[in-house]
């Protein structure tokens, strides 16, 4: 909401038009990653001109069976989608949209991106980590969640690749401090490109419509049988809204189950239809000839019951599910996002009706280490003063 509020108001042109133009030539001058093509853009030639795109990922990114763990549990078919190897500078669910959303920033003329997350954001670290790539830069909007080893580590790297960080006390005074941002970039004479939370819109979304038809595609060469349910967390909503329309479309019959893990403005499935079918009216804009199909809130299968005490409070039930999932099959997981849903799909697995039905995991945590390519990790007291009481008192056991 925030995201798309921050975006309209940044429509307008700002003054200074000339330094615009005189910091967006230099910035024109990165050359950014290579696009491969993708799936989506097999099925629908039309999408390459309408959404450029900044080369993010490694498609298609490898399934396989988990079969330790299946035999642990005692079901028939377990198997994971491996998008924590799905990119080169950063793994996980977010290149997958970043490469459009920062495709758009790039066309757009833009030289900064402003997005938001809890202080040890994924998304945040994702997008500085890309926007450094595409040569744009990146500032992050944070909010207070519970302070872990692991947040720590994101709030070093964080700032190792370039991101300028700004806390906020809470969700109301998110949108005042981005506005305020927002004023400063347009009187240097650039707005930024506004990247809501989680990468979450419908541009956005339509990387996970491509994962869907990688799927079928990977479905269709015989690496994996039909899924007949898979298990995704859901955060934001941008991956689960692209994943159900990308189904769909594919023409999948697989059940999406969304393991709810914020506890935040959580989406509900009729918000999470209502952005799937924002994405369809994009690609439907593009001249691509769609199916006559809709989403509906009844398409999304919510499942609740693992937030814990709060977003990002690591619960036993997590930490249970990351342990078996480490010992047996060598992934690893954490327990914001990953391990939550993982949880939620083995105590579904484990009752009578799945025991011999088609689950797929999909893992959208990177397993890319960022800070290969960053460099030493700064000490705490170089980042902005606000922050550095996270590294002074007590943490919370990952």
């Amino acid at each position: 909401m925030v995201g798309a509020q921050l975006t309209r108001w940044c429509a307008g042109s700002p003054p200074g038009a000339v330094r615009a133009t005189q910091r967006r030539t230099v910035t024109a001058t990165v050359t950014p990653p290579v696009a491969v093509p993708l799936a989506l853009e097999r099925r629908y030639p039309q999408v390459v001109a309408r959404f450029p795109r900044v080369g993010l990922t490694r498609l298609p990114t490898r399934v396989h069976a988990l079969s330790q763990l299946a035999r642990q549990v005692g079901v028939a078919h377990l198997w994971i989608k491996r998008d924590d190897e799905s990119g080169a500078l950063y793994g996980g669910n977010k290149p997958r949209k970043l490469e459009f959303l920062l495709g758009e920033a790039r066309d757009e003329g833009k030289t900064a991106v402003l997005t938001f997350g809890g202080i040890g954001t994924h998304h945040g670290l994702a997008t500085a980590v890309c926007a450094r790539a595409a040569g744009l830069r990146t500032i992050l909007v944070l909010l207070a969640q519970p302070v872990t080893e692991h947040v720590r580590h994101n709030l070093l790297l964080d700032h190792a690749a370039g991101a300028e960080l700004h806390f906020a006390p809470g969700v109301a005074r998110v949108t005042a401090r981005a506005l305020r941002l927002c004023v400063r970039e347009w009187l240097r004479g650039g707005l930024p490109s506004i990247i809501p939370a989680g990468g979450t819109s419908p541009l956005g979304a339509l990387g996970y419509v491509n994962a869907a038809f990688e799927l079928a595609e990977q479905i269709a060469a015989g690496a994996l049988p039909e899924p007949d349910d898979i298990f995704v967390p859901l955060g934001t909503g941008g991956t689960v809204a692209g994943l159900v329309l990308g189904a769909k479309l594919a023409g999948l019959r697989t059940r999406i189950h969304a393991v709810l893990v914020t506890d935040i403005l959580p989406p509900s499935a009729a918000k999470v239809a209502g952005l799937a079918n924002r994405s369809l009216g994009l690609l439907r804009a593009c001249g691509a000839e769609m199916p006559a199909l809709t989403v509906g809130a009844g398409d999304v299968s919510i499942v609740t019951g693992y937030v814990g005490a709060s977003y990002g409070a690591p619960t036993e039930a997590a930490r249970q599910a990351r342990t078996l999932m480490e010992q047996l099959e060598g992934v690893h997981l954490e327990t914001t996002y990953t391990a939550k849903c993982l949880a939620a799909m083995l105590a579904a697995v484990r009752t009578g009706d799945r025991r011999d039905r088609t689950v797929l995991f999909w893992n959208t945590y990177s397993s890319v280490d960022p800070g290969v390519h960053l460099g030493p990790l700064p000490d705490y007291r170089a980042l902005p003063r606000p922050f550095h009481r996270l590294f002074t008192g007590p943490v919370v056991a990952d």
